[in-house]
């Protein structure tokens, strides 16, 4: 049998005339979809520690200012950052009940963040009365990581029901 060797002018194999390409290996579109988003969702994933970090910024400034901080804002940082555990981990093992609980998780953490913000007299003092608004920047920063986080949340579930979709096995017609 004759060795293939490259030659420099046409990029071809020698000893192979082009006819065998109904024989090479095709990627299914499937395994390409999971590739760009698990890519995809390693950069929400870290666009959301970035919004969990501010979240612990603005709580550390609120025990600075000797104020008192709220059981709930405690809870949704750690469920956020948890949540960012397990999505990186089912990420990485292509674990589809991890990336599960990593909706779930984040979901419920963004969802505490927005009650936190909805709940604060400060904040609603800001949006209707915007002349005091350099009085309480510390509030609206925190009002827009958290507008900012429920964006990345809606994307990142998006990504992530799509990359739970293509992980799973196809149905197979009976």
């Amino acid at each position: 049998m004759q060795q293939r060797k490259s030659t420099i002018g046409n990029g071809r194999p020698s000893g192979t005339d082009g006819s065998d390409f109904s024989y090479r290996m095709v990627v299914d579109s499937r395994y390409t979809k999971v590739a760009k988003g698990k890519s995809r969702l390693s950069k929400l994933i870290l666009a959301q520690a970035i919004v969990e970090l501010v979240g612990v910024l603005t709580m550390v400034l609120s025990i600075l200012k000797e104020e008192i901080v709220d059981r709930l804002a405690v809870s949704s940082v750690i469920i956020g950052f948890v949540s960012l555990i397990i999505g990186e981990l089912g990420r990485r093992r292509s674990r589809i009940n991890f990336l599960k609980c990593y909706m779930f998780a984040s979901s419920i953490a963004i969802l505490l963040s927005i009650a936190i913000v909805l709940g604060s007299k400060f904040s609603l003092e800001v949006f209707q009365d915007m002349s005091g608004w350099e009085t309480k920047k510390f509030e609206l920063f925190r009002s827009a990581s958290v507008v900012v986080g429920l964006m990345i949340q809606i994307y990142a579930i998006k990504t992530t029901v799509s990359l739970i979709h293509n992980m799973s096995p196809p149905k197979r017609a009976s």
